[in-house]
Formats: structure tokens, sequence, C-alpha cells
């Protein structure tokens, strides 16, 4: 059998453009796999922006690697940063208190809080296997916004992103919020603002609007949790005034 040599030739960018252009025609690029990497950076970029200017008595719920809480304590806020698993801060900051434990089960004042920010986090209350959740909850997450209506001042705000598309529960990763159950997530407070995003065919962020966003159709990759495929949404909502 006769042995293929390969033997590149340069060609110029006027000729090398055209012939691109027409390959691209004849065989079109191979449909990308939609997946969710790159989410924190909306959800950051997003929750950073909607953080107010403090002082006042903040929490960051589900704070993980602490980059929510730094900046919301870098806005003048005292932040209690809670967590299900022991975190090791990559910094220091004054305003900055980490709570290891069960939001469900900690004792804070009703009415105490000015701010809370849910990076992704409330989706996971009650799902069994991931951040060290041991029991099932079905209703968990709602419980868990309820409790949020509890602690937050009257007329303070929680400002909050969560995966969304068509409803599912993707265990053992998290939920995904659609037309039924979203709404019932969002019921204690009040919706200020919302915005929501999605994947395109080049597996890029784009923003959409709200019916694209929970029409997406979900992928669920038991194995994987960056195999799965959803939206986001991103919300302010404020706690009714006395």
């Amino acid at each position: 059998m006769a042995k293929k040599i390969l033997v590149p030739v340069s060609v110029p960018a006027w000729v090398e453009r055209p012939l691109l252009a027409l390959k691209r025609r004849f065989i079109p690029r191979a449909p990308v796999a939609k997946n969710i990497d790159g989410e924190r950076y909306i959800e950051w970029a997003f929750l950073s922006g909607e953080i107010p200017n403090g002082p006042g008595e903040a929490m960051d719920f589900g704070c993980e690697n602490g980059y929510i809480s730094l900046a919301a304590a870098e806005k003048g806020f005292h932040v209690v940063a809670v967590d299900l698993e022991p975190q090791d801060f990559l910094f220091h900051h004054s305003n900055v208190e980490f709570r290891l434990g069960d939001f469900l089960t900690m004792d804070f004042p009703r009415d105490y809080f000015d701010l809370i920010v849910n990076c992704s986090s409330v989706e996971h209350v009650g799902i069994v296997g991931r951040y060290g959740i041991t029991t099932e909850t079905n209703d968990g997450d709602l419980e868990t916004m309820q409790k949020f209506a509890q602690i937050l001042k009257p007329g303070g705000i929680l400002v909050m992103t969560a995966p969304c598309g068509r409803d599912a529960v993707m265990t053992p990763w998290c939920r995904v919020y659609g037309e039924k159950r979203l709404p019932r997530l969002l019921a204690p407070l009040r919706v200020e603002k919302s915005r929501y995003w999605q994947k395109d065919e080049e597996n890029h962020w784009i923003e959409v609007n709200r019916k694209q966003a929970l029409d997406f159709e979900t992928r669920y990759d038991p194995s994987n949790p960056h195999g799965c495929s959803y939206a986001l949404c991103g919300f302010v909502l404020r706690k009714h005034s006395n």
C-alpha cells in the first residue's frame, strides 16, 4: 500500500479566505454540543453588577470560594458567608464572616439582612449526592426562599441566579426551573428585574427573552454536571415593605 505524504502548502490570504468560505458552504461545521461551561462568568457579572452599595448586613448563600462575599464586602456590607461544606478562602477581609452548616437549621433573626446573594445555590437544596447533601428534601429550595423572605428586612433585596429551561430534576446535580416551578420559587418576594441567557449554536452564552429561556430543552448527564445543558436566569427580588 502506498504511503501518503502530506506536504504543507502556503497560500496568500486573498486565496485562503474564499477557499475557506467555499469549504464551509459545502461542508458545514459539525454542531457543537451545548454545555454549561462559562456559566459562572455570566452569573458573577450579573450579581456583581446588581449588588447595591452598603453599608448593611448581607448574606452570601452557598458562598463556595467567596468571590461574591468579597464583592459585597467591597461594596461596604458586613457579609455572612454560608456554605454546607468547609471553605478555605484565598483572602482575608474584615467584613467577611464564614459560617459552616445547613442554612435551614441555622438561627438568624427575622427582618435582619439588607441583602442576600444566591449564586446558583438554591437549586441544590435537598438534592442528595452533591455538596455534602445527604437528606432528600423535595421542597428544600422553596423552604430556603421562604426563609430568605423571613430574614430580609422589609425593603431588603435578594440578588440571585439559577438554572432554567424545561422543568427538570437532575439528580444528583440540581433542579432546573421552568414554567411550573419558577413562579413557586420566586413567590415569597417581588420581582424587580429579570434577565435570561442560553447557549447559541457555537456554545457561547447569549441573552434571550423569558420564553426562549424557559423553552430551552435541557440535557441531563448523570455522570458529569458539565455534560448537562440548561439556560440561566438572574433576578433582583425585593421584600415587601411593611
